[in-house]
């Protein structure tokens, strides 16, 4: 009887031992960024610098931005891996329009509604005709890959918009366009899914869709908007990358694909679904960007660069199985 008393007084410490990497993989994407910027801060006095800084916040935003939007289709359980695609293809879309006389804020709103509209495509197979996420974003890969390339030839398009220009370098007093515009998505996406019966209505699906379905949330039309909103969101990106490059790519962005997965669930949330955390994907998008701008300060090759990405998405699936 003894014994048993010893087990149960003992059995509350080791599930409170238990909780503890739960509690530190929630916030896996601030240490981490706390500790890489540490670190280049050690290796190079130029990293924490206020110039960069101001530089890396917003590279980081277009990456931020289109995690937010990977963070729909995480949320769902889902993934999409069309963003890489997406990217250039809405980039492509604004590219076209204006090199061919129309005016850029047309060839914006065609931009994000081109990105839209490739979400709600993969919404409607994946939520409507119940096909697998992966198959139908893989799809959507290779079509837009191709589709950006007949769009452009293959070439990058040149956008001279003094606009773009400006949104990208400019302000309001010591705020960036860019840090503005990337505010805004996530104030937007934590609004959505932490302060709307829509927003629980996502993450009740991702947690389990059989649930859902029984308490009569349809699934069907909340797994289109996740990838609606992931699509819409990923057009904002486009128009972003061009406004920072000053024309369009059609190359496919590989790189920007898998940092938006890392981020996401590096930032805390869930890969089987059903658990967010918009300030960790935040902070994930910053932490890719500053691993990116440190090495590059250092004069550490460009090949190691997906490397070091690859082995951060390693960790972040680890990561990811601590949590509940």
């Amino acid at each position: 009887m003894s014994g048993i008393a010893e087990v149960a007084r003992a059995a509350p410490g080791r599930l409170g031992e238990r909780r503890i990497p739960a509690r530190l993989a929630d916030y896996a994407a601030p240490i981490a960024l706390v500790i890489v910027w540490l670190g280049f801060f050690i290796a190079t006095p130029n990293f924490l610098t206020t110039s960069n800084i101001d530089d890396l916040l917003v590279a980081s935003t277009i990456l931020t931005v289109l995690a937010l939007g990977q963070q729909f289709a995480v949320v769902v359980g889902g993934i999409d891996l069309s963003v890489g695609a997406t990217l250039p293809w809405s980039a492509a879309l604004l590219g076209y329009f204006t090199s061919h006389g129309y005016p850029v804020t047309a060839g914006i709103v065609v931009a994000i509604l081109g990105g839209l509209l490739v979400g709600v495509i993969n919404g409607l197979l994946i939520g409507r005709f119940q096909m697998t996420d992966f198959v139908v974003t893989l799809g959507s890969l290779s079509v837009l890959s191709g589709c950006t390339l007949l769009l452009t030839s293959g070439n990058s398009v040149a956008v001279n918009s003094p606009f773009l220009q400006s949104l990208a370098l400019d302000g309001a007093g010591p705020l960036r366009w860019f840090w503005l515009l990337a505010l805004v998505a996530a104030l937007g996406v934590a609004g959505i899914l932490f302060r709307t019966r829509v927003g629980t209505h996502l993450l009740a699906t991702g947690g389990n869709i059989d649930s859902a379905r029984e308490t009569g949330i349809p699934v069907r039309r909340i797994r289109l908007l996740a990838y609606s909103a992931c699509g819409l969101l990923c057009g904002v990106a486009g128009v972003m990358l061009v406004a920072r490059n000053g024309g369009a790519d059609p190359s496919l962005q590989t790189t920007y694909l898998l940092s938006s997965i890392a981020a996401v669930v590096l930032g805390g949330s869930s890969l089987s679904g059903g658990k967010a955390s918009v300030l960790g994907t935040v902070c994930g998008a910053i932490l890719f960007t500053s691993l990116i701008n440190g090495f590059t300060i250092l004069g550490i090759s460009q090949y190691y660069q997906p490397i070091a990405v690859g082995a951060v998405l390693l960790l972040a699936a680890a990561i990811s199985r601590f949590r509940k």
